[in-house]
Formats: structure tokens, sequence, C-alpha cells
């Protein structure tokens, strides 16, 4: 199973490097030029999340990125320690967590399935997508 894993900070002069990162380790798998740019701008769109609500645009909080290819798919997981984003989210005046801003539908058009797992220090996002 092919791995990847880069950890970085929560600048935003990194996110060229993260994207440079996702389209190399995609190079091995059979998306088509579409498919591979919806998934790298997808990963982007949530790392830009991560820094803006998580860290509050702070530029030098972690970001661990961890790619993984099981049986059938391309897994991506990003790993921040901020406040989830729905407390982001109260913050701004809003009484409950969006069902997805222009953001979040990208994400979920880029790839098949789309998780949220809240720890009790940040968020891990996964982002699976089928090679079907």
């Amino acid at each position: 199973m092919k791995k990847g894993k880069l950890e970085f900070t929560s600048h935003t002069a990194n996110l060229a490097v993260m994207r440079s990162f996702v389209r190399k380790f995609l190079s091995d798998f059979p998306f088509s030029e579409r498919e591979r740019a919806l998934i790298v701008l997808g990963v982007d769109e949530a790392c830009t999340n991560i820094i803006r609500y998580a860290y509050a645009m702070r530029d030098d909080q972690p970001i661990r990125l961890s790619m993984e290819a099981p049986r059938g798919c391309v897994r991506m997981r990003l790993r921040d320690y901020g406040e989830p984003i729905w407390k982001s989210l109260n913050e701004l005046g809003s009484t409950r967590p969006k069902s997805g801003g222009r953001g979040i539908q990208l994400m979920r058009r880029a790839f098949d399935k789309v998780d949220y797992f809240y720890k009790p220090r940040g968020t891990e996002l996964v982002l699976t997508k089928n090679l079907d």
C-alpha cells in the first residue's frame, strides 16, 4: 500500500508545497487530470479552512497530512490541533454548524466521502476518493 506523510505549519506559503506533494502522490493512480486537479483543490480548501477557522490565521501551528491507498481508494487524512470548525462558526454568530459552505461543497464533489472526527484537541478530516 502506497503511503505518504507531510507535516507543515499553518503558514499559507506552505500550501504550494502541500499541493505539489499531493499531485506527486496522485501521479501513480488512474485519475484523469480533471479529477487529480479537483482532489488537489479539495485538499487545499481543507487546509485553508484549518488555517482560517481552527487556527484563526496563526501561521505557526502544525498541520499533518497523511495519504494512503488501501484497496480500491485513495485516502487523505488532515490533522489539526486547533478549535473545531463549529466553534469558530458559533463565534461568527451561527447557532449550529453549517452543512457546508462552498469549500465544503467543493470537497464533497472532489471526494466520495468526507468525514470529520473531533478529537479532545483538534480535528481529523478524512477525505476518501474511490478508484472506480
